[in-house]
């Protein structure tokens, strides 16, 4: 590629040949060379291939122009103004032709003025140019730093989010934690109220000398939605089946459910799905003793299995504890109650897209551990709390001090018991009057503990002194005894039922009654109301008093323990806690047995 310095020499030289081969004097041609060359220089003074900075090239480099090829740009001689530049060109031209023909070179400011010009209007415009790239770099430089800026406050700001996101969850969860706090003494709320109800309830029946008023078991007004300062709470349980499965406001009683820790064989056998099998293990897992009863387990079974495990040989702890006992069926003991809280959850009502599994009839099928109970007893007393009169081993004066118990009765009932034995208040339906020439036998001596003598301890029967009146004990009367008269010593009765609020399953469990007779059972209170003693039995269609006597001993008319499930609730968050309590009514005052929060 041919710079714009080369061409411009070769066309010098072809004009100074041309004008030479013309003929052309030497002083013209000088004339005409120095024009031209003034020219030349002048053009060449803003090429950019010649000027740098301002400055025209040296001299020997301009020189080369006049006498021979350009040097390298490595080789260049140190730059030169172009007045210098110009005088030194005027110099070699000098040298070049003959001096007598040169003429003087023009004036700067005629001939070389517009180079000089031009040269310092270039200096201008590269110091521009110089300060225009400075700038570019500088706003190069300006933009780096502002990329790297903004980079810094991206990573910052994704920096501060992450922390105020952080900062949020932990505000949420604080608040969170609050409202759980909030709504468990809510729930703990609603315990207390529960507990103060059923102290006055006991107190009221009492006074009343009423066994059982069941105003607590269904009581939206009191249990309902109570609303206490952020929230509300409420007491609550789910129906039975004969109380249509739905919610009920109120308390339940640990009398109505049967006590696995003293039901018989035979009642527990009675239970639906169980097998003879299954109640002998129970019994022996719960017995101190290590005597295997037939088709049950003792601990040599249970320390065969992986991992091993030693039966209680004591009271249960807890229900769930019977899924320990060998032979029990998972499916039969929770059936749909999975999480055993005694309510109908949401997937325990769907049919069969969820577990468990279930019948969705909108009622809780609990199975063995919604009918069973760990704590149940009552006091040996009547309604109104008074220790009742043993008519086994009582004196006649304490028999005649019964309401409802007259002398002559009080000494029939010596006289019967002085040849026969009373295992419960029904053998008072056989007691009859005595013979008046005959005097009542002798009283035997009380036995070890208040207990009476045994069997061969006491005095031959005598038949003369049988009474052989007629019965002076009937259903009415003993109706209005039954609650003041007991045949055991015993301070409490553990595991009694209570006929006024067990279940038709619980009911069918007692002995001699048969689930006809349990029907019956609940038809009758459901229609006559409540029954106020044991004795109230007899009025039921269908019970006669072989089969009271065998359910006397097993059943009561009130309740002492009961079950109080309480849920709290937040109004502005939601938030729920639910807990549950079982509690005992004493003559020292009340006892909780046991505590749950994880419903």
């Amino acid at each position: 590629m041919r710079t714009r310095t080369s061409i411009g020499r070769e066309c010098f030289w072809r004009k100074l040949n041309r004008w030479k081969s013309e003929g052309q004097a030497q002083g013209g041609c000088r004339r005409a060379a120095t024009s031209f060359l003034a020219q030349q220089i002048c053009s060449l003074s803003v090429s950019a291939e010649i000027v740098a900075g301002g400055d025209v090239l040296s001299q020997d480099w301009s020189a080369d122009i006049l006498v021979g090829p350009k040097r390298a740009p490595e080789q260049q001689p140190t730059r030169m103004s172009a007045l210098r530049w110009l005088r030194r060109c005027r110099a070699a031209l000098d040298r070049r032709l003959p001096v007598g023909s040169v003429s003087k070179l023009p004036s700067a400011s005629a001939g070389w003025k517009p180079a000089v010009q031009q040269a310092g209007n270039l200096r201008c415009s590269r110091r521009h140019a110089h300060a225009c790239n400075k700038s570019r770099l500088e706003q190069r430089r300006s933009a780096s730093v502002l990329v790297g800026l903004l980079w810094c406050l991206a990573l910052l700001s994704v920096v501060v989010i992450g922390i105020l996101h952080s900062a949020s969850l932990d505000l949420r969860v604080v608040k969170n934690h609050g409202d759980l706090i909030q709504a468990h003494y809510l729930a703990l709320a609603g315990i207390e109220k529960a507990k103060a109800l059923l102290y006055q309830d006991a107190a009221s029946r009492k006074r009343s000398a009423r066994n059982h008023t069941g105003e607590l078991y269904d009581a939206p007004h009191d249990f309902r939605d109570v609303p206490l300062g952020r929230g509300q709470y409420r007491v609550f349980r789910q129906g039975r089946e004969d109380e249509g499965g739905r919610i009920i406001y109120g308390i339940s009683d640990e009398e109505s459910r049967l006590n696995v820790n003293h039901a018989s064989a035979d009642e527990l056998g009675r239970l639906e799905g169980m097998t003879r099998e299954i109640a002998a293990a129970i019994l022996d897992y719960r017995d101190e003793d290590n005597t295997v009863t037939p088709g049950g387990a003792e601990a040599e079974f249970y320390a065969s299995l992986q991992p091993p495990y030693v039966p209680r040989n004591g009271p249960l702890q807890t229900s769930r504890e019977l899924l320990m006992v060998s032979g029990v069926p998972r499916e039969l003991f929770l059936r749909e109650d999975v999480n055993q809280n005694g309510l109908l959850d949401p997937e325990e009502d769907d049919g069969n897209d969820t577990s468990p599994p279930d019948n969705r009839d909108g009622i809780l099928d609990s199975g063995w551990s919604g009918l069973m109970t760990l704590d149940s007893s009552v006091q040996n007393a009547n309604a109104a709390g008074q220790a009742r009169v043993n008519v086994q081993s009582a004196a006649e004066s304490s028999l005649a001090s019964v309401p409802g118990i007259s002398a002559d009765l009080a000494k029939a009932i010596a006289a019967y018991r002085g040849q026969n034995r009373l295992e419960n208040l029904a053998d008072l339906l056989d007691v009859a009057a005595v013979n008046p020439q005959n005097q009542p036998p002798p009283q035997p001596a009380p036995g070890p503990g208040g207990q009476p003598s045994p069997p061969s301890a006491q005095p031959p029967i005598n038949p003369a002194l049988q009474p052989t009146g007629p019965k002076l004990v009937s259903e009415d009367l003993l109706m209005e005894i039954a609650d003041d008269l007991t045949t055991s010593d015993d301070q409490d009765q553990s595991g009694a039922i209570n006929i006024n609020t067990a279940s038709l399953p619980i009911l069918v469990c007692l002995p001699g009654i048969s689930r006809e007779l349990a029907q019956a059972i609940i038809s009758h209170r459901h229609s006559a109301g409540f029954f106020p003693n044991i004795a109230g039995l007899l009025k039921v269609p269908g019970m006669n008093r072989e089969i009271f006597k065998q359910v006397a001993p097993k059943v009561t008319a009130r309740s002492e323990t009961f079950r109080i499930v309480s849920e709290g609730k937040v109004n502005s968050t939601g938030a729920r806690k639910r807990m549950q309590v079982t509690v005992h009514l004493s003559s020292f005052g009340m006892e909780t047995l046991s505590y749950r929060e994880d419903l």
